[in-house]
């Protein structure tokens, strides 16, 4: 059924991604003060007045949450099919997973390229990555649990 405590959880992983689209992943300052700032979809570099210096596309890190928050969306929906709804937290286990990865990648490139003394902060739409992942595994415990129950009413029968 659709009110079970698993589609909270898989719920509050699509906001989570919505929260990771809609906030700044990363930044940090630099020697010359200025600094840079990861978003979902960009990579800034701006100088101290704010202005940017230069940027570069991450389209590859808005994707990834994107199809992360469509993943646990459709997860929703496929209540009867307990098996399926597992796998599709699977992959989107692995997806956050590739992104969290990938938003390192980026990072340690960005601090080996301007040899920074510390790896800069991460901000909000980083931690909700994190976040979203431990919902994750907790709507998965919950549905292998309703799928135990299932199974032992089949047995009693």
């Amino acid at each position: 059924m659709i009110q079970r405590v698993q589609t909270i959880f898989l719920f509050l992983i699509a906001v989570g991604m919505g929260v990771t689209l809609s906030t700044q992943l990363w930044s940090q300052g630099g020697a010359a003060g200025d600094s840079w700032n990861l978003s979902t979809f960009l990579m800034s570099n701006l100088d101290e007045t704010g202005q940017v210096i230069q940027s570069s596309s991450k389209w590859y890190l808005g994707a990834l949450a994107s199809l992360s928050a469509i993943l646990a969306l459709v997860s929703i929906f496929q209540y009867k099919l307990r098996s399926r709804q597992l796998l599709l937290n699977m992959i989107n286990s692995l997806v956050m997973v590739t992104l969290v990865a990938a938003t390192f990648l980026t990072t340690s490139g960005v601090n080996e390229a301007i040899k920074a003394q510390d790896g800069g902060d991460y901000g909000i739409g980083f931690w909700s990555i994190l976040v979203s992942m431990v919902m994750n595994m907790l709507a998965n415990r919950f549905i292998k649990k309703d799928e135990a129950l299932v199974r032992s009413v089949d047995r009693i029968r």
